[in-house]
């Protein structure tokens, strides 16, 4: 792995959290070929976990476009992407076994993700607030520069975003605000949840070690958001399409990443 190993005066330091690393700056790009090569390893589960979470976009937007609550979105696929980290755990488990040799199987992955769902659950309710104040926060924003107590049509909310003053300002705050709840939650969640899935630590336990990860690297894990972003964007611009082979690939990378960042044996 890339990187200087700083594991035995981090963790003297940190006795709550595990040893981390220090890696390359461009480690976030062999984070992805790793996971591009999990994903064509075991296409069918991979690709089969994306899949479901395709068919539940659009199931989603097709409940919003009968509420006519279309503008909700592209709020509920960024809020999509707070959570993503624990709905990934089935990833995380085949790139698991794939490391350590074991047989891929649909089975196998339940049964990790069952011997781990009481730690992932709490993290994921710390995930869901996050989601529920984002929401909460979008609502605010809507009220306070647009005067709005009901969702607007898509095609007026566009032009009133694009070309009022108002809508630009709105614009500009919900991207700062909503960068740094990403960031709070980014840095929890990049290394918490593989973690949580490989070791039976609890959830303050791998919330800082995912904070020391990310203030070791700070470069490394601005590409890492990045590179999750951009991608994101792609599958949701494809009508949820490409997120059928992008959740996978994030998933197993993060895999790689929490491997990479942290030195914990035994998984």
């Amino acid at each position: 792995m890339a990187g200087e190993d700083l594991s035995r005066p981090d963790a003297a330091a940190h006795p709550l959290g595990f040893p981390v690393r220090r890696v390359a700056l461009d480690a976030p790009w062999a984070w992805l070929a790793a996971g591009w090569r999990d994903l064509c390893a075991n296409p069918v589960l991979s690709i089969g976990y994306g899949i479901i979470f395709t068919a539940g976009g659009w199931l989603l937007y097709w409940l919003l476009e009968r509420q006519e609550l279309v503008s909700l979105v592209p709020v509920l696929g960024a809020g999509f992407v707070l959570i993503s980290p624990v709905l990934a755990a089935g990833l995380y488990e085949m790139s698991r076994l794939r490391e350590k040799g074991q047989r891929v199987t649909l089975r196998a992955v339940v049964v990790g993700i069952r011997s781990a769902i009481g730690r992932l659950s709490l993290f994921g309710v710390a995930l869901f607030l996050a989601f529920f104040a984002w929401v909460q926060l979008a609502f605010l924003l809507l009220s306070l520069f647009l005067g709005e107590v009901a969702v607007p049509d898509p095609s007026q909310f566009v032009h009133t975003a694009l070309f009022t003053n108002a809508g630009l300002a709105l614009l500009f705050a919900g991207t700062i605000l909503g960068a740094a709840l990403a960031a709070m939650v980014f840095s929890i969640s990049s290394i918490g949840a593989p973690l949580l899935l490989a070791k039976d630590v609890d959830t303050v336990t791998a919330m800082a070690t995912s904070v020391r990860a990310a203030a070791a690297n700070i470069g490394p894990m601005l590409l890492w958001a990045a590179l999750i972003a951009g991608h994101m964007m792609i599958g949701l611009l494809t009508l949820f399409l490409g997120l059928a082979i992008i959740l996978p690939l994030l998933g197993h990378a993060t895999w790689h990443a929490f491997r990479a960042l942290t030195v914990v044996d035994d998984i």
